[in-house]
Formats: structure tokens, C-alpha cells, sequence
């Protein structure tokens, strides 16, 4: 499956933005989804997932009641809705697809996805 990752920008902190991954190639409800983000000089780690049915998700502590992973499996879409964003936030965020015959497990782990998009930038200025 290929994926493209949009809707990075400059924000203030406090402020909001929503990532959109958009996939192609594959069906994408034959996935397993998740959102990762790397500062520079850091790894590349993980912030969001998702399973195929969209009923299961798990988010590392430090994003939350901050931000939401949600997905349309219709129009072949994950979006990451970031709330009350921190400096600590900027990162470069990425999407990524696990083909799972899993309903309902999401992945937390970057060595287990299959497919990366780009990448796309958020930066939050204080």
C-alpha cells in the first residue's frame, strides 16, 4: 500500500492541527494504521495506531486526551486530530500501514509495519 501524509504546518502551542494519511495501492481496511513522529538527532517513535475496524486505539502517554486517531475506511483515509499542541511536538510525522488479517489489534511497534509514507512536518513555536 502506498501512503501519503499531509497537513503538516507552523503552529503556536496551543494551538491545533490534523494530519491526514491518505492510502492507495491496497485496501486499505486490510490494515492496521499508525502515526509515528521523530525529532531531529532522535528515533523514530511512536505517537498513535489504529486497528482495521478503527474500534480499537492506543496512544503513547505524553499525546493523551490530546490527540485522536480516527479513520475512514471508505475513503481510504487516517487522520491524526492534534490538540493543544506543545513545543515538544515538533517532529516530522509519519503514517504507516501493517497488513494484518487482525479486526481489531493495533501495532505500537515500527519494526512491524510494512509501509511508510513520506513524512510531513509539524513545528510548534512557543
Amino acid at each position: 500500500v502506498q501512503l501519503q501524509a499531509c497537513g503538516g504546518g507552523l503552529v503556536q502551542a496551543g494551538g491545533y492541527l490534523r494530519l491526514s494519511c491518505v492510502t492507495s495501492g491496497r485496501t486499505a481496511s486490510n490494515y492496521a494504521m499508525g502515526w509515528f513522529r521523530q525529532a531531529p538527532g532522535n528515533e523514530r517513535m511512536f505517537v498513535a495506531a489504529i486497528s482495521r475496524t478503527g474500534e480499537e486505539t492506543v496512544y503513547v502517554n505524553s499525546v493523551k486526551g490530546r490527540f485522536t486517531i480516527s479513520r475512514d475506511n471508505a475513503k481510504n483515509t487516517v487522520d491524526l486530530q492534534m490538540n493543544s499542541l506543545k513545543p515538544e511536538d515538533t517532529a516530522v510525522y509519519y503514517c504507516a500501514g501493517k497488513r494484518t488479517g487482525y479486526s481489531n489489534v493495533y501495532y505500537t511497534d515500527r519494526t512491524t509495519y510494512d509501509s511508510w509514507g513520506q513524512g510531513t512536518l509539524v513545528t510548534v513555536s512557543s
